[in-house]
């Protein structure tokens, strides 16, 4: 298969480009590095990377900025961070996509953990997690073509633990590897509309 992976050069993305490229050609795609650039943010950037690449079986999204902070200190513009960005942007890359993806390709979004079980400082991702799940599933309803969509939802990963620890406090984490796998099962099963929670 020829599979897209928006986020490759980020964590989990990388993970999941050494997991699929053992068996599929994978494209790596960044906001400033890879192998195309695209911002999903703007869907002018994702109607010119679906140009840039043909035939394509797969789409792999790991990626999206969302906003941390104090509920107190929350205002529409720290959440429209989230909403414009890892929410919106994923699924403009799914609109735009289903006229470019090969019958019976699939697309992999990435949510996360705060969906369910929610931190301190952590609501506008747990809202856009959230989000996320639930679109997968009404949209998995309604692809043509035999297309199908699903989630990813990771709990803290390990390489990362530098960086998050502090808020992720009694969380068990799990390697950028063993998520991969979740990614896999997705790009390469049959199933639609499923999360695939990695605690």
């Amino acid at each position: 298969m020829k599979v897209i992976v928006i986020g490759a050069t980020g964590t989990i993305g990388r993970a999941i480009a050494k997991e699929l490229s053992q068996r599929h050609e994978v494209i790596a795609a960044g906001h400033s590095r890879g192998d195309i650039q695209v911002d999903i943010s703007n869907m002018k950037s994702i109607e010119a990377m679906y140009q840039q690449v043909k035939n394509i079986d797969a789409v792999v999204l790991a990626t999206g900025q969302v906003h941390f902070g104090s509920l107190l200190d929350m205002t529409e513009k720290e959440y429209a961070i989230g909403l414009n960005s890892k929410l919106m942007g994923q699924v403009n890359v799914v609109l735009a996509g289903m006229k470019y993806l090969n019958d019976g390709g699939s697309f992999t979004l990435t949510s996360g953990v705060l969906s369910r079980d929610p931190i301190q400082y952590g609501s506008s991702a747990s809202m856009v997690n959230g989000a996320l799940d639930a679109f997968i599933k009404s949209a998995a309803l309604e692809l043509p073509r035999g297309l199908r969509i699903n989630s990813v939802s990771p709990t803290v990963i390990t390489e990362s633990m530098g960086d998050y620890a502090a808020y992720f406090r009694g969380f068990e984490s799990v390697p950028a590897a063993r998520v991969a796998l979740a990614y896999s099962k997705s790009v390469e099963g049959l199933q639609t509309g499923q999360t695939y929670w990695v605690v």
